[in-house]
């Protein structure tokens, strides 16, 4: 399927925003940030209504009022988890459609993956620009199917999903509940830490009912877009609207192929290394033995066996006018 764009503003000039903002992304930025982020929305016509989270899922929760509330337009201040809770709460409302709602993200984040995807600046001043001048995007999301305490559970995916040593970095950051403290920071310091540690997994994959995977396997991501990990191009090929989803798979790597090879991971060159396999698929299944976890946009769940099932260009976002005028170049 050949990605869609819109090009002309589709956001009503007097919308009312929702604007959900999560106190702690970016180590406390969103708390620390908003008096200018609000100012800013003030002093560009933007009319909001603005929530702090409380709790973990408390946007999903917020969401949901929202949309009962008649809210079609919601700003995210936070980083990529919060927007994965924004996006399952349009998942779990029943009042319209996920794609009548309009989303827009001011990122304050560590990793801030999701807005890399589509141009969106992280100044404050330009980010509420792309908002005003209204031009969205209609992206893909996954629904994926996981084992959590022996119950089979339903989230939906904006970004990347990540399992094997992806999710291993999740899991020891929240182990030592080091992520809301020390950021970016902690993040790099878990990423080394963990490569030692990880152990790779005898997994299979299947890719639209094709076994194309059953090997040792270090890491995975699955995607929408093309970012993950602070800025890391595992899925450069990715289109968030092409009604597939990208695979990567690294098969066992020592640290001496990662250190000599590392600007791979960054310019989006990934697949020249040998380690890495690459697929794309509207579903993909994965087993594992033993089981291994699994992390959407940066939120560890649970885990295998998994599987992702494409939804095709069902969430309004606000992009920025230039990811437009790329992608129709």
């Amino acid at each position: 399927m050949r990605p869609q764009t819109l090009d002309r503003p589709t956001v009503e000039g007097d919308a009312k925003w929702f604007v959900i903002v999560n106190p702690i992304a970016g180590s406390g930025k969103g708390l620390d940030d908003y008096p200018l982020i609000s100012k800013l929305l003030r002093d560009n016509g933007i009319r909001q209504e603005a929530v702090f989270t409380e709790h973990k899922y408390h946007a999903t929760e917020l969401t949901v009022s929202a949309i009962d509330a008649g809210y079609r337009h919601i700003i995210v201040i936070g980083g990529d988890g919060t927007l994965y809770e924004v996006v399952n709460g349009l998942y779990i409302q029943k009042k319209v459609a996920p794609d009548e709602v309009t989303i827009a993200v001011i990122s304050v984040g560590t990793g801030n993956d999701w807005i890399r995807m589509y141009g969106i600046p992280r100044r404050y001043s330009e980010a509420i620009r792309a908002i005003k001048e209204g031009y969205t995007f209609l992206q893909d999301v996954a629904a994926v199917e996981y084992e959590e305490a022996h119950f089979r559970q339903t989230r939906y995916m904006a970004n990347v999903a990540g399992l094997g040593y992806d999710a291993a970095v999740i899991r020891r950051l929240q182990r030592q509940q080091l992520k809301k403290h020390l950021g970016r920071t902690a993040y790099l310091w878990s990423m080394v830490r963990t490569f030692f540690a990880h152990k790779s997994t005898g997994v299979k994959i299947w890719v639209d009912d094709r076994l194309i995977y059953n090997d040792l396997l270090f890491s995975m991501a699955i995607g929408i877009g093309k970012f993950n990990g602070g800025g890391v191009q595992q899925l450069p090929e990715a289109v968030a609207d092409d009604g597939l989803l990208d695979i990567t798979m690294i098969r066992p790597v020592h640290w001496w192929h990662v250190i000599f090879r590392i600007r791979r991971l960054f310019n989006g060159t990934i697949y020249s290394i040998g380690h890495v396999q690459y697929a794309q698929g509207q579903k993909i299944r994965i087993e594992s033995s033993p089981e291994t976890p699994l992390e959407i946009d940066g939120e560890l769940l649970g885990a295998t066996p998994i599987e992702f099932n494409v939804r095709h260009r069902e969430v309004r976002v606000i992009v920025n006018r230039s990811f437009l005028e790329r992608a129709k170049s």
